[in-house]
């Protein structure tokens, strides 16, 4: 076979033949889910005096993260029941609705309910977006395709809460859903002409109403640890959590209609160990986008806009990594996803020792560290689970990812929290509180950004053997 020209393999190529405004749509797809995700984080305070229910403030995130979850893990059944093109119109117009809820809330119960429809819209519209890659872009694209997904995911993160904040400084938090549900609606009119002829629809498909029931109840159990005020009942409820997550890997391995690969359960087979290390390496992340910027407020005295400057950085750096990464050759995909496991072990060793009260530089190489490790991974780790799925499995296996990812950011944040509140965070943030804290969660992200590395190498070694 010829080899084949630079412009063949280039980003030229890769929008050539009206891929464009597909690969557009993909982006806004990973977008809407990403940012609606963090948006709440600065409009809390400005809904609370609004609506009233401080005490609720957490299930704003968590109830959106349920319904993601669920739906993500749910996307590729759906696709192959009712279509790519329906089912994606329709997540659209269900993330509006679920915006439009929460713009009008009248009390904060409602807007609560729009955030678990809005996590369910925008998990569907990440999981179809998904299948749409495997199924739109030939193979030769999918590293760039990836690592654009990656950037964007990145960028989301950062631009998400300052979105937010901007419109709370405004005193219009309602507006910022307007703003998204404006975008979901035309998300949906958008996939309705782009989306022709992609189809994933398998007849006889199902949907595992079993594995979904079990998954609930074990995303349900790590949701409530997050909210949990006591240690103890928090680490409990994680770990039953995760118990009730590896039933339902058992169970579907017997199912007749399966939710993940036949392979999702096998450590030593290359879907296993991609699914583990996104879990594990995202779980040992959150630490500290969730207590960087208040401990950074105590301990140095920094306004609110300069902490969420410094922790921006993880997503400027994972961002700047994942374009660097996104021309390599096939040959390099596992030394970036073993280099960005090392990112991780060594952002959580400097960013505890770092956080309290060394010089600053020291945080931004812990924060770019943490970043550059999902940048540098994440595509490859993406593409080397695609390629080792079967024809059968290429829309669960494919939507699968978001729904481990966002598994994961649960499962660390609940983690995080209760590190957090062994050392007193929950009963006030303090200088002693704080300086506690600045270790505490990042000593129990270590063990998991260790295990996240062994699977790691796994997926590059000997489970690539099995593709």
């Amino acid at each position: 076979m010829a080899e084949m020209s630079v412009g063949e393999k280039g980003w030229g190529d890769l929008l050539a033949e009206g891929r464009l405004p597909k690969f557009a749509l993909i982006c806004l797809g990973v977008w809407l889910n990403a940012a609606d995700a963090l948006v709440t984080a600065t409009i809390m305070p400005s809904v609370g005096l609004d609506l009233g229910g401080y005490g609720y403030f957490s299930w704003s995130v968590a109830g959106f993260l349920v319904g993601a979850i669920l739906a993500g893990a749910s996307a590729g059944r759906i696709s192959e029941l009712f279509g790519l093109r329906a089912a994606t119109v329709l997540s659209g117009l269900l993330t509006a609705a679920g915006c439009v809820m929460s713009a009008a809330a009248p009390d904060i119960f409602t807007f609560l309910a729009g955030r678990l429809v809005q996590g369910l819209g925008t998990g569907w519209i990440s999981g179809f977006s998904m299948v749409a890659i495997a199924l739109l872009f030939p193979e030769r694209h999918l590293a760039r395709v990836f690592a654009t997904v990656s950037g964007v995911w990145g960028v989301a993160t950062l631009l998400g809460p300052l979105v937010g904040g901007l419109y709370a400084t405004g005193h219009d938090w309602r507006g910022v859903f307007w703003l998204f549900a404006v975008q979901s609606a035309a998300f949906s009119a958008a996939a309705l002409w782009l989306l022709r002829g992609a189809q994933s629809r398998r007849e006889g498909a199902g949907i595992p109403w079993l594995q979904l029931a079990v998954l609930t109840l074990g995303v349900g159990a790590i949701a409530f640890a997050d909210l949990a005020g006591d240690a103890a009942v928090s680490l409990g409820l994680v770990a039953a959590g995760l118990v009730v997550l590896v039933l339902v890997l058992r169970i579907d391995a017997r199912a007749r209609v399966r939710l993940l690969p036949r392979e999702a359960a096998k450590l030593g087979a290359v879907v296993g160990a991609g699914y583990a290390s996104m879990f594990l390496m995202t779980a040992a992340s959150m630490g500290f986008a969730i207590y960087g910027p208040p401990i950074l407020q105590t301990l140095r005295g920094y306004s609110p806009l300069w902490a969420g400057y410094v922790v921006a950085v993880e997503s400027l750096a994972w961002t700047v990594a994942a374009f660097l990464v996104a021309d390599v050759s096939q040959r390099w995909d596992a030394i970036w996803v073993r280099a960005g496991a090392a990112c991780l072990i060594a952002s959580v060793i400097v960013l505890p020792w770092a956080l309290a009260d060394q010089p600053l530089a020291w945080v931004l190489i812990g924060a770019s560290l943490l970043g550059a490790a999902f940048g540098l991974s994440w595509s490859s780790m993406s593409m080397r689970v695609m390629a080792a799925l079967p024809d059968e499995d290429r829309a669960i296996g494919t939507s699968a990812i978001t729904a481990v990812r966002q598994t994961g950011a649960a499962a660390g944040a609940a983690l995080a929290g209760a590190a957090a509140n062994l050392v007193g965070f929950s009963h006030g943030v303090s200088a002693e509180t704080a300086r506690a804290a600045s270790v505490s969660v990042f000593l129990i992200a270590i063990p998991l950004a260790l295990a996240g590395a062994w699977t790691a190498f796994r997926l590059t070694g000997a489970a690539a053997r099995n593709v």
